[in-house]
């Protein structure tokens, strides 16, 4: 089987971010693109002969087509043994999972998270490291910088591979080893909950509902909650992984996932509700006509961790992202247990973690873990709400509300501004922080500000620095407004705000977090001359 060098230039745009290389299906179908990024990889990471790589994605469209042209590569650039999942799906947590049990050098995961897929959506990939997490900054980089100097690429010319049926083939001098997707991901699901005690929850009545989404998670729920768990097979919908996710948006919350949010506060409503994205990492938790906020079920997780198998020795510590609210903070005092704050991106927890600094952590765009792997991971948080559940045999809600009575609420809400021109969401930052000095002690009626910043972390694992990560402006009362630019979108830019206020009085309130922020909403309009820069009236998306 001969090795082919083929002769390419460079994509100067191929610039990874936080989450891998993110694209329109059609910018990745372009001559080259995805060789060109592959070969990247492969030239960065410093394989040594004959490694092992883990390889899959979330099913959506391209997938399959880049999964044979990795393999051919992979071939091509000496790698042993490519672990793949079955049909090239994989989620995202069981890839790490993989990564980890079988202590592999690393894996390239194929998806673009909880973006659109199909023939005229998004595709992406990125590489993870040996820990099962995503890569540091430093490969990240190297690669951005080797795919622009790249003039050549390497691959087997061979037919396509069988990657639908368990078993071994052989591509060169390299083996295709085709796994069973769900099955390690079960066998550590089953390792750390109480799954007896779950079981006989659902056996006494209590009804859930979990939407896959149309996305990669549906094979993962068939498995673990209606086979293993007895939930009703009506209790799961949308558990057919499709190209395109049925049409729908897979991503869990309250705006894309409204078939979900509509049954949970229906007239009906089932005791439990759940989703889950794209690639299998995040979730949206649900009660009976309740929303549980990302940043409050860290917080949950966190104050109940010890009825949990796997965490009944308690917590090292915990940590959020910045922009998450600072809810987790409270309970980690109660607990006299550290928090951390860190910028967006799971590989700052994954430093953390493999100190051996925290046990849980979370960010506030729907995606918690632990240290089990090196990835959030949607069914796993689905999986210790039902653990909490089993334990204490309350509602969601009145869960929710013995939390708020004992720590107080962080009132919280996200307002995201999707395909925004890069030049006007840029212009609202560099406006804000132009302003920095003017707006340090100013008062907005009962709200004065205390300071603002960009925010700046520093590594406690590496002492590594990752600066500008977030403007945020601080109140005197500890109340935020945070303002980023995410890197998630393939189309144009999209612009966060935050908003935070701690409410310790909560059974006098209302629980509608829109008007308990009114007043921040104003403030961070006035800020940011948001609606003036962007012409937009309102949020694409408010959570």
């Amino acid at each position: 089987m001969p090795t082919r060098t083929v002769i390419t230039q460079p994509f100067a745009d191929q610039k990874p971010g936080t989450s891998g290389l993110r694209k329109k299906v059609t910018v990745f179908q372009q001559q080259h693109y995805l060789e060109n990024f592959v070969q990247a990889i492969f030239d960065s990471i410093a394989a040594p002969q004959g490694a092992t790589l883990v390889l899959g994605g979330d099913g959506r469209f391209y997938n399959r087509h880049a999964i044979q042209v990795i393999l051919k590569m992979a071939a091509a650039n000496g790698f042993g043994r490519v672990m793949v999942g079955r049909g090239g799906i994989l989620s995202t947590p069981a890839a790490s999972c993989v990564i980890r049990k079988y202590k592999t050098f690393g894996g390239i995961i194929l998806s673009a998270s909880h973006n659109p897929g199909g023939p005229e959506g998004d595709f992406g990939i990125k590489f993870n490291s040996s820990n099962g997490g995503p890569a540091t900054e430093t490969v990240t980089e190297a690669i951005f910088a080797k795919s622009k100097s790249l003039s050549q690429y390497r691959i087997l010319e061979v037919g396509d591979v069988q990657i639908d049926a368990i078993g071994n083939s052989v591509l060169g001098e390299m083996t295709v080893e085709v796994i069973d997707p769900v099955a390690d991901y079960t066998e550590l699901m089953k390792s750390l909950f109480d799954f007896p005690a779950i079981k006989a929850l659902l056996a006494d009545g209590f009804r859930i509902k979990f939407d896959a989404m149309h996305a990669v998670n549906g094979p993962y729920a068939v498995e673990i909650l209606q086979r293993m768990l007895g939930a009703p097979a009506d209790s799961l919908m949308n558990i057919i992984p499709l190209e395109d996710f049925g049409g729908g948006h897979p991503d869990p919350n309250l705006t894309y996932a409204h078939d979900l949010v509509e049954i949970m506060y229906g007239d009906n409503a089932p005791d439990f509700g759940a989703a889950s994205d794209g690639d299998g990492d995040r979730n949206m938790i649900l009660g009976k006509h309740f929303f549980v906020t990302p940043s409050d079920s860290l917080a949950l997780l966190a104050a109940n961790a010890t009825v949990v198998p796997a965490y009944k020795k308690g917590l090292a510590g915990v940590a959020r992202s910045m922009p998450t609210s600072a809810a987790v903070d409270r309970v980690a005092q109660a607990l006299k247990i550290p928090c951390y704050e860190t910028p967006t991106g799971w590989k700052f927890f994954g430093n953390l973690m493999d100190a051996g600094k925290v046990t849980l952590c979370g960010e506030e765009s729907f995606g918690t873990g632990s240290d089990h792997i090196r990835e959030k991971d949607g069914l796993w948080a689905v999986l210790f709400w039902l653990n909490i559940l089993a334990a204490q045999r309350m509602p969601v809600a009145k869960i929710v509300y013995a939390h708020w009575a004992r720590f107080g609420r962080n009132v919280y809400s996200r307002h995201d501004y999707e395909g925004l021109p890069n030049e006007v969401a840029e212009g609202v930052m560099s406006h804000i922080q132009g302003n920095f000095s003017k707006l340090s002690g100013l008062s907005f009626g009962k709200y004065t500000v205390k300071y603002c910043d960009d925010f700046s972390y520093t590594d406690p694992a590496d002492a590594s620095v990752s600066a500008k990560q977030g403007v945020r402006i601080i109140f005197t009362d500890g109340s935020r407004i945070v303002f980023r630019l995410s890197g998630t979108g393939t189309e144009g830019a999209t612009l966060r705000v935050y908003l935070e206020a701690y409410d310790a009085d909560v059974a006098n309130h209302t629980l509608d977090a829109q008007l308990a922020l009114a007043e921040l909403i104003q403030i961070a309009q006035q800020i940011s001359e948001l609606k003036k820069r962007t012409g937009r009236e309102q949020p694409t998306v408010i959570t």
